[in-house]
């Protein structure tokens, strides 16, 4: 499970990294649109919200918490991407892919805090 945690977390950064250093390419990949003005500055406040979650979430703090965040981002980003894919405007060649990458990471994820809640025999026992 640390390993699914550190590789997400690691994921989420990297992507606020890029949309705060350049967010026209990666809404460019995502989106295949172009973006200006407040665009960019929105884009770049998500940025900082993807780092400050892989951050968070980063193993080594308190596991439950961050893998409670990170599914709930994952499920949450995987339900819009499928969303605007669906309505056909906002498609770039990352998007589907994108959300497919999420879906996966929401169900390793859903599977990993599912697990983490099964009392172990020891709690069982007594």
């Amino acid at each position: 499970m640390k390993t699914l945690l550190a590789i997400a977390s690691f994921v989420e950064a990297a992507t606020g990294l890029a949309l705060l250093a350049y967010p026209p390419i990666v809404v460019q990949l995502l989106f295949g649109a172009e973006i200006a003005g407040a665009g960019v500055l929105a884009s770049r406040v998500a940025g900082i919200s993807l780092i400050a979650l892989g951050v968070a979430c980063w193993p080594g703090r308190v596991m439950t918490q961050g893998l409670s965040g990170l599914l709930i981002y994952n499920l949450l980003v995987t339900l819009y991407f499928v969303y605007v894919g669906l309505g056909g405007a906002w498609v770039g060649i990352l998007l589907w892919p994108a959300a497919a990458a999420h879906a996966v990471i929401t169900i390793l994820l859903a599977r990993a805090w599912l697990s983490d809640r099964k009392p172990t025999f020891r709690e069982r026992a007594q």
